[in-house]
């Protein structure tokens, strides 16, 4: 509870100056997106405990982000494998 009422809190007391789109009309669901990102942007609700990973954790990340250079990219994709994309 005390985390909605700080959030609400914060929200309320955050600038437009810094917001990352022009302010005016926009949809709810898009203001409640960037109401979020500014309290991220400040590190307002962000987590008190460190987040860190080992160096075998590091390595292994590496070595995988490395391996995806392998990866042959094909010339063409076969148009028939993706789905249809129908409007009702």
């Amino acid at each position: 509870m005390k985390t909605k009422q700080l959030a609400l809190m914060c929200i309320t007391c955050l600038s437009t100056s810094a917001w990352a789109i022009d302010p005016g009309p926009s949809s709810v669901p898009q203001q409640g997106t960037e109401q979020w990102l500014q309290l991220q942007i400040r590190g307002v609700l962000a987590s008190p405990k460190l987040q860190t990973a080992s160096a075998t954790e590091r390595d292994l990340a590496m070595q995988r982000w490395l391996d995806s250079y392998t990866y042959k990219i094909p010339e063409f994709y076969d148009q028939d494998m993706a789905g249809d994309i129908t409007s009702d």
